[in-house]
């Protein structure tokens, strides 16, 4: 049976920033589609989210699976009218302080989760907006794009990856009427950084974060850094000779 009333979509909703991101948006007549890998974690979040009074459909499904998640956003959005689509699914990995680099297998594993799939991913959605003559993309990328994180390469390369190619779309789409906000979140309280044990600065609860993250997506903005150092810090590092930079970053300890 066809929904008419628009809905609102939410990838990694079974944990981190997208539950928190599905939680605040549950409200009394609000219709959300959630995905995530995990089934039973992702069935505990619609459960809030349906005691708040949202109207909640899921699948657990895994991005990784392009065709299948490609086939499944076509179904999901003919029958749910998506108007909103948040990509909040990613991975991570650092390298071990007894390893010389990263595992290749987690280099390849993170490279596709958090780029190719969420790009392609993206461009599907972006064509069904364009079909509806509207929509808001909404990319969940990172701070650490900005930066070349030596104990970390694959997941800062994936995410300057996913940067180039939401600015690239957004530019591509605007001209049908679909919007694409590029989001770049620093510590956020969530399972993915709790096993950084190092220095964490401006660690943030989930929960503001994600308030943080809908207001920006109100606004309409096109890239939102936050917390506002990690803005000030991407260019500190833009203007900084280069021996310099490549210096400090050498120095990070990983953990």
């Amino acid at each position: 049976m066809k929904i008419v009333h628009k809905s609102l979509f939410i990838t990694g909703a079974s944990s981190g920033i997208g539950r928190a991101l599905a939680l605040f948006y549950a409200k009394e007549g609000v219709r959300l589609v959630l995905w995530g890998r995990h089934a039973e974690r992702l069935e505990k979040t619609a459960e809030l989210c349906r005691k708040k009074g949202a109207i909640v459909y899921t699948r657990s499904q895994d991005i990784a699976h392009i065709q299948e998640a490609i086939d499944s956003y076509r179904q999901d959005d003919s029958r749910y009218n998506i108007h909103l689509a948040i990509l909040s699914a990613g991975v991570s990995d650092i390298k071990g302080d007894s390893q010389a680099v990263e595992d290749p297998l987690a280099v390849f594993h993170i490279g596709l989760v958090n780029y190719a799939a969420t790009s392609a991913l993206a461009t599907v959605i972006g064509e069904c907006m364009v079909r509806h003559k509207g929509g808001k993309i909404v990319l969940v990328s990172s701070v650490a794009a900005f930066h070349a994180i030596p104990f970390a390469a694959a997941y800062s390369g994936s995410k300057a990856g996913l940067n180039k190619f939401a600015t690239a779309l957004r530019i591509l789409l605007r001209k049908h009427g679909v919007s694409v906000c590029l989001v770049c979140p620093g510590f956020v309280d969530t399972p993915m950084s709790r096993r950084v044990k190092s220095f964490k600065p401006g660690l943030m609860e989930v929960d503001q974060a994600a308030s943080l993250i809908a207001d920006a997506i109100k606004m309409g903005k096109k890239e939102f850094i936050f917390p506002r150092f990690f803005v000030f810090l991407k260019y500190v590092e833009y203007f900084m000779p280069a021996k310099l930079r490549d210096f400090i970053l050498g120095k990070i300890p990983s953990g």
